[in-house]
């Protein structure tokens, strides 16, 4: 493949449109970058050549001017001494020279635009490599956030899933189970001389919280006891007034 046609690929080239279609787009970026980075050491290679070619040329058309004046000098220089026949050949030679100096003229030309091209693929390559690496780290992330969500929706479906409410509601009878057997531990043991202790303390707490309660009802019940006897004293009273008027 030829650097150009490669080049224009690149170039032309839909990042996002190939990533959408790849199995695993951060392999993917990282290959585009490495044949970007491969043209782009091509191009500057071919570039520096046609460089060196033109700088070649430059110096053979500095030659070849000179011996165009060289000629042209002696042909004068043969007319002057009336050797007409000395100034033919040495404008002969002097035409010689100059059709030279044209065919390299226009060779140095063809390299000129040539180079002019090479300068501007090696532009738009550096700006897509440039553009490319930007957009490399942010691909990247996506594409790990994308795996992370697909992995997390496939958990949350397989959680869903009637095997695995079999297995909580298996888990949670388990569960139920162990602290069933945890309440039997002590199931049909034999007090300790402790517990029979502690049993009679809290007996003890008991009966004197009811022997307060009780008081206290009773206190009551002959307050309300001594109130009605009082109001039916009034009452009486009143009564008893009320015939003597």
């Amino acid at each position: 493949m030829g650097i150009f046609t490669r080049f224009t690929d690149i170039v032309g080239s839909n990042i996002n449109s190939m990533l959408d279609r790849a199995e695993d787009p951060e392999k993917l970026i990282k290959l585009m970058i490495q044949e970007m980075e491969d043209t782009l050491i091509e191009l500057k290679s071919a570039c520096a050549g046609v460089m060196a070619e033109s700088k070649k040329i430059e110096r053979q058309l500095l030659t070849l001017d000179q011996r165009v004046d060289y000629w042209e000098g002696k042909a004068n220089l043969a007319v002057n001494k009336g050797r007409d026949d000395l100034a033919r050949e040495a404008l002969l030679e002097k035409r010689r020279y100059c059709r030279r100096t044209e065919s390299l003229t226009n060779e140095l030309t063809e390299h000129e635009a040539l180079l002019e091209q090479y300068k501007e693929d090696i532009r738009q390559l550096e700006e897509k490599l440039k553009n490319a690496r930007e957009k490399e780290r942010m691909l990247v992330q996506r594409h790990i956030h994308a795996a992370r969500k697909k992995r997390a929706q496939e958990e949350m479906r397989r959680m869903d899933s009637a095997d695995a409410i079999f297995k909580f509601e298996e888990l949670e009878h388990r569960i139920e189970h162990m602290e069933a057997e945890a309440d039997l531990v002590n199931f049909g043991r034999k007090p300790t001389l402790e517990d029979e202790l502690e049993r009679l303390s809290l007996d003890e707490e008991i009966e004197s919280e009811l022997k307060a309660i009780k008081a206290s009802s009773i206190d009551k019940m002959e307050e309300r006891v001594e109130a009605l006897e009082t109001i039916i004293d009034d009452t009486q009273r009143e009564g008893a007034n009320h015939e003597q008027k």
